[in-house]
């Protein structure tokens, strides 16, 4: 991928364009690599590494279904949390198509080895967990850890869902009385609804979901709240990222939509 982005009329991601070859072979030096109208890029983010995801996931059903001759309502419920939540990846895949690993990080051995090795093989680091380490949670606790996981799904499909809908058409019913800023690029950022409160809702909503996938494992041991950590940190740190290239992007518009949308994650507080 690294060296057919030397080709004649190749799209180049920005952040891939340094010069730098170790660099921009990790951050990927071409936008979207291609195959005729096959998107490498976008069917590495959504296909292989997902799909591996649930299969290794049921296979660690399986697993504890041969030791203990039952399932457990924890494994059940981490199975059907990131059953869901891959669902929705697929069954929403346009929406993906507005995001930045799309529009702006190039397919280089970051977005490669994430998308085919690190989601399937960290992301059932829980499922894993409960085959030998069941906590064996009360009924009580499961359905307050299903309220959690709600409430992170609605932020996130919420959010989601309103920025792709105002993206194709701003005058659609669902998203015409959303009030926005119009920029001097022509493009509308919007200031009210889900994207009024913060200006990453999404990523808090994401969060949420996420650690209600740890809390199924109960608190004997910190390795399955990894991924609540490594997802805070990379949330953080992406959204830094973000707002870098936002401010190159808009210029003075961006200092003004941060002074009306003042939050990045939290409404209130952060």
């Amino acid at each position: 991928l690294y060296l057919s982005s030397f080709a004649k009329d190749k799209i180049l991601a920005d952040g891939g364009n340094s010069g730098n070859p170790f660099y921009d072979f990790f951050m990927g030096r071409e936008l979207n690599p291609r195959w005729g109208s096959f998107d490498w890029k976008e069917f590495c983010e959504l296909r292989p590494g997902l799909i591996g995801w649930i299969l290794i996931n049921l296979s660690c059903v399986a697993q504890q279904y041969q030791n203990l001759g039952y399932v457990t309502g924890s494994m059940i419920l981490v199975n059907a949390f990131q059953g869901i939540y891959v669902w929705d990846a697929l069954f929403q895949e346009r929406a993906i198509l507005t995001t930045m690993d799309i529009t702006t990080d190039g397919f280089g051995f970051m977005l490669c080895f994430g998308d085919l090795a690190w989601v399937p093989f960290t992301y059932t680091v829980q499922a894993q967990y409960l085959v030998n380490h069941d906590p064996h949670l009360s009924w009580i606790s499961l359905l307050g850890i299903v309220a959690c996981n709600f409430i992170g799904y609605s932020i996130f499909r919420g959010a989601n869902g309103q920025k792709d809908a105002f993206r194709r058409n701003p005058n659609d019913a669902s998203v015409s009385h959303l009030q926005f800023l119009q920029t001097k690029r022509g493009t509308k950022l919007l200031t009210s609804g889900w994207w009024g409160m913060a200006r990453k809702i999404n990523y808090t909503g994401d969060w949420i979901m996420g650690l209600s996938w740890c809390l199924v494992c109960g608190f004997n041991s910190i390795v399955p709240y990894y991924y609540a950590i490594y997802f805070a940190i990379l949330l953080v740190h992406r959204s830094i990222r973000d707002d870098s290239m936002c401010q190159e992007k808009y210029g003075d518009d961006w200092q003004t939509y941060k002074k009306i949308v003042p939050y990045r994650f939290i409404p209130g507080l952060f």
